[in-house]
């Protein structure tokens, strides 16, 4: 029964983002020496406050079904439980005001897994009690293929575009073939999705057929490229799916894939928040990578005036050791004013300050005599020449003496 049940990529693509998933974190908590750990145990205790709510919300103003609240639910998701197997692992089912959503959701707490179906999609299914069925099966499916608990291992990698949203869409796939197990018939199944597309009332009038065929229209270009990059299948996908589960459905456009490998996956907002999120990404990284590069390339071309000023600095340094005086001029001391990189040298005579000014900026040179008549050079920067951007040798403490 299970292998009729998995959608056959789920078990490829889950391995795959869990593979994936658990290298990534390994990698994660070497690279930081076990301070990504600690974020963990933060987030964790976020995560607990926030879903506590949650769950505090669902116990303290949904309806728990049972055998007294509401019984004939009750029989239904107890029948469920039974079709998938899980009569020794029932979750806490509930019915909770929803506020016109026709929808309804698993969700995992502390160990303990919870079903809740919103009210409208309960009144919906009043003239088709068996669509209430797929529903429960629906969310049944995700408590017993554990998608609620594989998601942290696997968190570091599902917003890889292609791969994190083709994962989420079979896992939903899977899903509706648990629901559909839980009906009596396919059409029955079927009849139940096609109410997420014509409301409470209008979908006992749509044609399923028809409905199904619809899914040739998803082979456009921009159809492709949503879906690529959303969560789930296109509805029309899905009814199909249930109907003729071994029928091929409509190709995708091939150029679509390669815009959706640049967008990745952001959950539900699909493809158009994707892009904003990866322009956000892009911008993020132009803002810190455009002034790293900058300061990296001041930073080569000071270096290289750096190196080429030493037999400068080297003359000068010599020129005071023996007359323990500074030159009047570097022409005095038979120094360039014009080094072999297009440097230009200035020289102030009384202090000995040699300014080496390269076409990224300046670096400033200040001689300082030693008690053994050396000469030591302290180097800086000049005008708008940042600490960033100084040669690895261009300290501020003393430098070897050049003599």
């Amino acid at each position: 029964m299970q292998d009729e049940l998995v959608y056959p990529r789920e078990r490829t693509l889950g391995a795959i983002t869990l593979v994936l998933g658990v290298l990534v974190w390994l990698l994660i908590i070497v690279g930081t020496v076990g301070i990504a750990l600690v974020y963990l145990l933060i987030g964790f205790l976020f995560y607990l406050f926030a879903h506590s709510a949650l769950i505090a919300w669902l116990r303290g103003n949904g309806v728990l079904l049972s055998s007294q609240q509401l019984p004939d639910l009750r029989d239904r998701f107890d029948a469920c439980c039974a079709r998938l197997g899980l009569d020794n692992d029932k979750p806490e089912a509930y019915l909770l005001q929803g506020g016109g959503a026709l929808n309804a959701f698993a969700t995992r707490f502390l160990g303990r897994h919870y079903v809740v179906l919103l009210s409208d999609i309960v009144d919906a299914m009043q003239a088709h009690p068996d669509g209430i069925n797929f529903y429960f099966g629906h969310e049944l499916g995700h408590v017993r293929m554990k998608h609620l608990t594989g998601r942290l291992l696997r968190a570091p990698v599902l917003w890889l575009p292609l791969v994190g949203a083709a994962y989420s869409r079979a896992k939903e796939s899977t899903c509706d073939r648990h629901g559909r197990a839980c009906c009596e018939s396919p059409e029955s199944a079927a009849r139940a999705m096609v109410a997420l597309a014509a409301g409470a009332d209008r979908w006992r009038q749509v044609d399923l057929a028809a409905f199904e065929a619809q899914a040739s229209l998803s082979r456009g270009f921009w159809m492709s490229y949503h879906e690529l990059t959303g969560g789930y299948p296109w509805l029309t996908k899905r009814v199909s799916r249930v109907l003729h589960p071994e029928a091929p459905l409509p190709s995708r456009n091939g150029f679509a894939y390669l815009l959706a490998l640049f967008s990745p996956y952001v959950g539900r907002g699909g493809g158009a928040l994707g892009i904003f999120v990866l322009a956000a990404v892009i911008g993020i990284a132009a803002a810190v990578g455009i002034p790293a590069y900058r300061d990296h390339e001041v930073k080569s071309r000071l270096t290289l005036a750096y190196t080429s000023s030493e037999p400068a600095r080297r003359a000068l340094a010599a020129w005071y050791a023996e007359r323990k005086e500074p030159p009047a001029s570097l022409e005095a001391a038979g120094v360039p004013a014009t080094l072999a990189d297009g440097s230009q040298l200035s020289l102030e005579a009384e202090s000995m300050v040699l300014t080496v000014e390269s076409p990224r900026g300046a670096l400033v040179f200040a001689p300082e005599e030693r008690a053994d008549g050396t000469v030591t050079w302290h180097c800086s920067g000049g005008v708008g020449v940042r600490a960033a951007q100084l040669p690895s040798l261009c300290r501020e403490d003393d430098a070897p003496a050049d003599k």
